[in-house]
This record gives structure tokens, C-alpha cells and sequence, in this order.
């Protein structure tokens, strides 16, 4: 196991907000793409 010893507060959490701040980008650009390809789909089939 591991012989690092930690206690509730200490931990760097930089890591872990860059990460869910590029996952919400991701998510972001993902339903805005989804957008445009429901409006693109709407146009095309008239």
C-alpha cells in the first residue's frame, strides 16, 4: 500500500481543476456541436 500518509485539506488539487475545467470545454463544445448539426439537419430537410 502506499506509504504516503494524507489528511483531509492537504491535497494539490491544481491537477484535478485543470482537469475538469478542460472536461466542462469538452462538454461545452460538444453540445454545441450537436446544436449545429440539429440546425443543419432542420435546414437541409426543409
Amino acid at each position: 500500500m502506499s506509504e504516503k500518509k494524507s489528511s483531509a485539506g492537504s491535497m494539490d488539487i491544481a491537477v484535478h481543476e485543470k482537469t475538469f475545467e478542460g472536461f466542462v470545454r469538452f462538454v461545452a463544445k460538444t453540445i454545441v456541436a450537436c446544436i449545429l448539426v440539429l440546425i443543419l439537419l432542420a435546414i437541409v430537410n426543409g
